[in-house]
């Protein structure tokens, strides 16, 4: 029998190769302005644009959507607050490398939290993707500085992130839209309050076009459709098999940074990427019978 794509897992492919590229635009991006007000008015006019999703404000799903992505958003901020930080003091294919720890991570956190041993099919996966982000990282660069410190601890929370957020969107009826918008204003307020706490403050917006087109870049497909795909993906499945997913996202690194930034590929990294497609695609097209039996197990 022929397996097809869910659009769950479509959309996480297309959220893995946006993300991967992610780095190296917000690099640019930060060249112009400071991480706090950069991360603010990314998240600012995402949380403009997905306003209207909030419009019911008594509705029920809402509600629920508030009480859920506020302590969500928290945990993205640090996540953004590390990635940001981090991204600044190393280099982007360092941190698209470090950040694909969540794909082992994810499994683990989700063993401890929810009590549910991810199945040996999804586990011998993400070992897999593990030793092709190894390979990946064979090509990168072996100095770890505090920019890698804080991308770890990225991975770290993002594996948190993804448990909670099926621990606490399980069995609720809430719009994801409406999520993605209370996640969104959560990071905005954030960032904006620990920028008015800093001795400079905020800086003038920069006019570069160039800064513009990387922060609307950001906005639109790393954050707006980003969020929301990965919303409405770990309601529809596992928190392991959506980092294995994501997991592809130091490939499409490793590509932006050959394509755009002149990096030559080393045989290390065609075959570390290779492996990290391939345990990616048997995560999504896993046949129902061992998914039944790891969820049993």
């Amino acid at each position: 029998m022929r397996h097809r794509l869910p659009l769950a897992e479509l959309m996480l492919f297309a959220v893995a190769l946006v993300w991967g590229c992610s780095y190296g635009v917000a690099k640019i991006a930060l060249i112009y302005y400071p991480v706090l007000g950069f991360l603010a008015l990314r998240f600012g006019i995402t949380f403009a644009l997905l306003l209207p999703s909030l419009r019911d404000f008594r509705s029920a799903e809402v509600q629920t959507a508030l009480r859920i992505g506020l302590p969500l958003g928290v945990i993205l901020l640090a996540i953004f607050l590390c990635e940001t930080y981090g991204i600044a003091q190393t280099s982007a294919a360092n941190a698209a490398f470090l950040i694909s720890l969540c794909i082992v991570l994810t499994p683990l956190v989700e063993w401890l939290l929810l009590k549910q041993r991810p199945d040996n099919f999804t586990l011998g996966a993400a070992m897999i993707a593990m030793l092709g982000a190894a390979l990946l990282g064979s090509n990168l660069n072996a100095a770890f500085n505090l920019g890698d410190g804080l991308i770890l601890a990225a991975a770290v929370l993002r594996a948190l992130l993804m448990v909670e957020t099926k621990r606490r969107c399980a069995g609720q009826k809430l719009s994801t839209l409406a999520l993605t918008a209370v996640q969104s204003g959560v990071l905005m307020l954030g960032c904006v309050l620990l920028a008015l706490l800093t001795p400079s403050g905020l800086p003038a917006l920069p006019t570069s076009p160039t800064f513009w087109l990387a922060t609307l870049f950001l906005v639109l497909f790393c954050t707006l459709f980003a969020f929301f795909a990965q919303n409405y993906a770990i309601r529809r499945s596992t928190p392991s098999r959506v980092a294995l997913l994501l997991g592809t996202e130091p490939v499409f690194g490793a590509l932006f940074a050959a394509l755009a930034l002149g990096e030559t590929l080393s045989s290390n990294v065609i075959i570390g990427g290779a492996l990290i497609v391939l345990a990616s695609l048997a995560a999504s097209v896993q046949p129902q019978s061992l998914k039944l039996a790891g969820q049993n197990a």
